[in-house]
């Protein structure tokens, strides 16, 4: 299966499951009743359940809190969301936070810095790799 139609059967499931009959008719008037921006046409949400395309990202957002979803189950399925868990799970893990705190001051300096910093460690990692007695 394409990603365009896996993506029309996680939309159709979270309908059926949110109560809602899979029709292009109430996709398109609970969505647009929803939506901050210009309305989507019927042929445009036939496209989704037909597994002809795939909603921009704003859209993604509504439909997924209409539908009581995670964006991201709705648009790459739920081992995403798992998977996305269990990274964040090691990041904030206090055994982590000095590295963490160290990531974050690095994304705060400007290029020319990163860019310093990121050549130090770079030259660390390959010293290391040359003679791991030295680690």
């Amino acid at each position: 299966m394409n990603e365009k139609a896996e993506f029309a059967e996680r939309l159709k499931a979270a309908m059926q499951a949110a109560g809602y009959p899979v029709r292009p008719a109430v996709l398109e008037r609970e969505f647009n009743s929803r939506y901050w921006g210009r309305s989507v046409s019927f042929q445009a949400v036939s496209r989704w359940l037909r597994g002809l395309s795939i909603p921009s990202q704003d859209k993604l957002q509504v439909l997924a809190e209409w539908l009581g979803v995670e964006p991201q189950a709705l648009r790459f399925g739920d081992w995403a969301v798992r998977q996305l868990r269990e990274n964040r799970g090691v990041w904030e893990d206090s055994r982590y936070y000095q590295e963490r705190q160290t990531f974050e001051a690095y994304l705060a300096l400007p290029l020319p810095q990163r860019k310093i910093v990121r050549e130090v460690i770079l030259a660390f990692a390959k010293s290391a790799e040359q003679d791991p007695s030295k680690s």
